[in-house]
């Protein structure tokens, strides 16, 4: 019998909740700080100095606080002044630019709690990177990632089929 994996957003939930912030530090903020660099550099960030704000994804109970010392991006352990929630599929859209940001936020797919302001800005220095964020490595993670939760969803739905007695909870 071949062995099965956890769909990806299980796993990465698992992986969120498990992990100690030593090790997510090691392996989250050089991935932002060099998808970051140029406006890093140029200062656009500056507003975050001092201050944190919470990036969370529902469906994945992962939370994600950033912050801002020694003009380099840092995880946090404290919670954020001001949040940013919604599901996976939001973020990732706003992360490579494939729905218009504004519409994810008025639509109300992703929301913004807390100091509104600083989520504001926050949102509109991610609004403002024409190419998205889903370049170089996290380009690609973040394209394998979605297609694994694709992959994932289409094999769900086809092993569920309407004729089975509640199959509609199964895909949830």
């Amino acid at each position: 019998m071949p062995l099965s994996l956890p769909p990806p957003l299980l796993l990465l939930r698992a992986l969120d909740h498990g992990a100690p912030l030593a090790l997510k530090r090691r392996l989250v903020e050089p991935l932002l700080n060099r998808t970051f660099a140029e406006p890093l550099v140029e200062g656009e960030f500056d507003a975050l100095d001092g201050r944190r704000i919470t990036l969370r994804v529902e469906e994945l109970d992962a939370v994600l606080t950033l912050g801002l010392e020694a003009g380099r991006l840092v995880l946090c352990r404290e919670a954020g002044e001001a949040t940013i929630r919604g599901g996976w599929r939001e973020f990732l859209c706003l992360a490579t630019r494939h729905e218009d940001p504004d519409a994810l936020f008025f639509q109300r797919r992703l929301l913004i709690e807390g100091d509104t302001e600083l989520g504001l800005t926050v949102k509109n220095l991610l609004d403002g990177r024409e190419e998205g964020l889903a370049q170089g490595r996290l380009g690609k993670w973040l394209e394998r990632l979605e297609r694994l939760v694709r992959h994932d969803r289409g094999a769900q739905s086809s092993r569920t089929s309407p004729e089975t007695p509640g199959g509609e909870d199964r895909l949830s």
